[in-house]
């Protein structure tokens, strides 16, 4: 073996090793603990829906679970009209990621079995028996934000996010989060592009409650 083939081996074996070894610790990430602290907690829609009748009174809830996985941040989100919290319509977990300085992203996983982890959020059983293995990524439905001057907006990467759900061939979210306001928009669409699900005027507004 000539010492140009050797000098190349090394180099491989030490660049692969420094990218093994390397990972973010989201427990020294302050930039990455203020986005999820932002997005914890139990947020309402009721003041937006007395104003407008179009928009439903939602109850959302996302608390942190994981803690232990320091290479991110994992929530467990609900989401349930308000008079109906005990039987949510959606349930997902999110992996809370800072890709770059004011770039953050969220995965949304959804979950196997959900109905067993209805109330998790109240309920530290639950917590303990929710594993990772019981969770399946949306492929193409990241949410990628950029932080200006605390303010978050962002959304999905266009029609990159499938959805089958009355009639649609894809889905959208666009989101805006600052300190106890968090606006979603979530839409779907046809394989033509009509919308022919969720919000017509604009986003749910979420007011922080706890």
């Amino acid at each position: 073996m000539n010492l140009h083939l050797i000098i190349v081996l090394l180099s491989i074996f030490f660049i692969g090793c420094a990218s093994t070894n390397t990972q973010t610790n989201s427990s020294k990430d302050p930039a990455l603990q203020e986005f999820a602290r932002l997005l914890i907690g139990e947020f309402s829609s009721k003041e937006q829906s007395l104003q407008d009748t179009t928009y439903l009174n939602i109850h959302l809830s996302m608390s942190r679970i994981w803690d232990e996985d320091k290479s991110a941040i994992w929530l467990y989100v609900e989401q349930a009209m308000d008079a109906k919290r005990e039987k949510p319509y959606r349930q997902r977990v999110y992996k809370l990621n800072h890709p770059g300085t004011d770039i953050f992203t969220s995965d949304i996983y959804t979950l196997k079995n959900q109905e067993r982890f209805i109330g998790l959020q109240n309920d530290a059983s639950k917590k303990i028996a929710l594993t990772p293995d019981m969770i399946e990524l949306k492929e193409g439905c990241t949410v990628l934000m950029n932080n200006r001057n605390g303010i978050y907006t962002g959304g999905t990467d266009a029609d990159k996010c499938p959805s089958d759900l009355r009639g649609a061939s894809y889905a959208t979210t666009k989101i805006s989060l600052k300190e106890n306001v968090l606006e979603s928009w979530d839409q779907g669409f046809d394989k033509n592009g009509v919308q022919v699900w969720g919000a017509i005027k604009g986003g749910y507004i979420f007011v922080r409650e706890k």
